[in-house]
């Protein structure tokens, strides 16, 4: 390692223009730093074909035998008639039988899973069960007045009296055995 002496006489015997100009004052370095918290700006997506896409020859993914489709896609989830606050009272509350009631929210995606469920309860109950759905969003006030705090929530009602909750998106089951319980 040279020593300081030995770095300046080299300096000294160079030419005046490959000599670092030299000061009292320490060079001022100046540090580049994001923002706390502070993303990096977005530059797009970089895509990158396959290297040899031209030469691999292509390959249909489609079987030669016809393929298997599923009866699922022609079944829809059946219509379950609305309540509202209008006609809450006439519907739910002086029914004579057993009624069931989905209280359920347009955002919740657990609620757009039981309600084909719902759908086949009430296909399956027809003549035996009301089933109606209630959207909390349009009626608050009877979400409020049952104390409906989370979304869907099923309830069943018998003679105008709430017999039994069951909350969240449960297995069909789950629903038979409380609806059983009140036929």
């Amino acid at each position: 390692m040279a020593t300081i002496a030995e770095s300046t006489a080299l300096y000294s015997s160079s030419p005046s223009y490959l000599q670092p100009a030299i000061t009292s004052r320490p060079a001022l370095y100046v540090s580049v730093r994001r923002r706390p918290g502070a993303l990096p700006e977005f530059r797009g997506l970089k895509l990158q074909s396959p290297l040899y896409s031209s030469i691999t020859p292509k390959v249909s993914r489609r079987p030669s035998t016809p393929a298997i489709v599923s009866q699922a896609q022609n079944t829809t989830a059946l219509d379950i008639p609305t309540v509202t606050d209008a006609t809450w009272q006439s519907l739910v509350l002086k029914a004579d039988g057993p009624v069931l009631v989905e209280f359920w929210a347009p955002w919740c995606g657990p609620c757009r899973m039981i309600h084909p469920i719902v759908g086949e309860l009430a296909q399956e109950y027809a003549g035996k069960l009301n089933c109606f759905r209630l959207s909390t969003d349009d009626s608050p006030s009877i979400a409020t007045r049952y104390g409906i705090r989370i979304v869907p929530t099923m309830m069943i009602f018998n003679k105008g009296e709430k017999k039994d909750t069951v909350i969240g998106a449960v297995p069909k089951t789950t629903l038979t055995a409380s609806i059983e319980k009140y036929l």
